[in-house]
C-alpha cells in the first residue's frame, strides 16, 4: 500500500494584538513629539512671508518715488503700484512696479500709511489677529523691522 503524504502543518505567520499595540503605541509617542514642532513652524512659514512681502513692497514704493517724486497719496495707496493712479497727484513717469498686490498670509491686504508713522511710508500687515498691535504670531509687521 501506499503511504499517505501528508502535509506538513504550516505555521500560520502574522502579528499578535501585543506586537501591534507596541508599534501604534511608538508610533503615537513619537508623532506626539513632531506635530508640535511642525505645527509651530507654519506660523513661522507666515511671518517670514509677510516679512518678505513688505520689503517687496517698499523697494517697489521706493522705485515709485525715484521715478515720480514723491510716494503715492493715501488715496491712491498700494494700489498705484500695479494701475496707474487718476486721482492727482497724477504721476507722470508711471510704470507697472507689481504685477499684482498681495494679500498678506493670512488672506487680508497690507496696509499703507502716508506719511508712516515709522518712517516716510509704512506698510504693514497686522499679523495673524488681524488687529493693530498685539504679540507674538498676532504682532505687526512692518516695514520698520
Amino acid at each position: 500500500m501506499r503511504a499517505l503524504k501528508t502535509r506538513p502543518q504550516r505555521r500560520q505567520r502574522g502579528f499578535t494584538l501585543i506586537e501591534l499595540m507596541v508599534v501604534l503605541a511608538i508610533i503615537g509617542v513619537l508623532a506626539a513629539m513632531i506635530v508640535p514642532n511642525v505645527l509651530g513652524r507654519a506660523d513661522d512659514a507666515r511671518v517670514t512671508a509677510a516679512r518678505t512681502d513688505v520689503s517687496n513692497l517698499m523697494q517697489a514704493l521706493k522705485l515709485y518715488k525715484l521715478d515720480n517724486q514723491r510716494y503715492p497719496s493715501p488715496e491712491q495707496g498700494l494700489q498705484a503700484l500695479v494701475a496707474k493712479p487718476v486721482s492727482e497727484p497724477v504721476p507722470v513717469n508711471w510704470k507697472p512696479y507689481l504685477d499684482k498686490l498681495p494679500n498678506d498670509p493670512w488672506g487680508r491686504p497690507y496696509q499703507y500709511l502716508s506719511p508712516g508713522i515709522k518712517g516716510e511710508v509704512d506698510v504693514l500687515s497686522f499679523g495673524a489677529d488681524g488687529q493693530s498691535g498685539g504679540e507674538g504670531r498676532n504682532a505687526d509687521i512692518g516695514s520698520w523691522q
